[in-house]
């Protein structure tokens, strides 16, 4: 049997990311599309779990940009051309090996980011018109505001959506043998062959560090202006 090839991938920081939104994601769809969630006012917890989800997503966005070199988005977005022949050869079961997100995953979960971006988002100017308004509900008017309510429920049902695509790919990609779960667990991937998207720079350690510190605190405030 031939030896696998042991490559890491997901940094720590992504790997928090990630479960942490699983996390925040489920709590806050709990508290909308649960009846009789035992808690006292969930529409404040649904609340809450969108603060954090914006503190995430504003983490993600700038790891994106400054992060190791798999977690940042031009390592993993392909052109239009390049995705479509990824799709027809996934279908063949012919596809490449890819250390990062494939061609097809990597449209995915900017798709993802920028759903969960609007959800969040547009909940900040939100009220149930009983027990909660959001921070910035009535900045723009009542009738921005009940256009962003329906879009923010709309954008609720392409989120369950999505979600499933994800999961629909994680099986997927278990049958073809490449177990995402774990590796978005322990941070290596373990594949047959070299992969196409193999990247051999690498940022200093401490340049990572003070880059994932500075991501932090700014998530980290935009969290806490919303909480309090």
């Amino acid at each position: 049997m031939r030896d696998k090839l042991a490559i890491e991938v997901w940094d720590g920081w992504i790997r928090l990311f990630h479960w942490g939104l699983v996390a925040a994601v489920l709590i806050s769809f709990y508290t909308t599309k649960t009846s009789g969630a035992p808690f006292l006012f969930p529409i404040e917890v649904h609340a809450q779990a969108g603060y954090l989800v914006i503190g995430l997503l504003v983490f993600r966005w700038l790891w994106g940009a400054l992060g190791s070199v798999y977690a940042r988005f031009k390592t993993f977005l392909y052109p239009p051309a390049e995705t479509v022949a990824y799709a027809k050869s996934l279908f063949k079961r012919q596809t490449s090996v890819y250390a990062s997100h494939n061609p097809l995953g990597g449209w995915m979960v900017l798709l993802m980011l920028l759903s969960l971006s609007f959800q969040a988002v547009s909940g900040l100017f939100l009220s149930d018109d009983v027990f909660f308004q959001a921070p910035l509900y009535g900045v723009f008017g009542e009738a921005v505001g009940n256009q962003l309510r329906t879009l923010h429920q709309l954008n609720s049902d392409l989120l369950i959506i999505l979600i499933g695509l994800h999961l629909v790919g994680l099986i997927m990609h278990r049958l073809l043998g490449e177990p995402l779960v774990v590796a978005m667990l322990v941070g290596t991937k373990r594949l047959h062959q070299q992969p196409v998207d193999a990247r051999k720079e690498r940022l200093q350690a401490a340049t990572l560090r003070l880059r994932a510190l500075g991501a932090l605190l700014i998530a980290a405030g935009a969290v806490l202006w919303l909480w309090f």
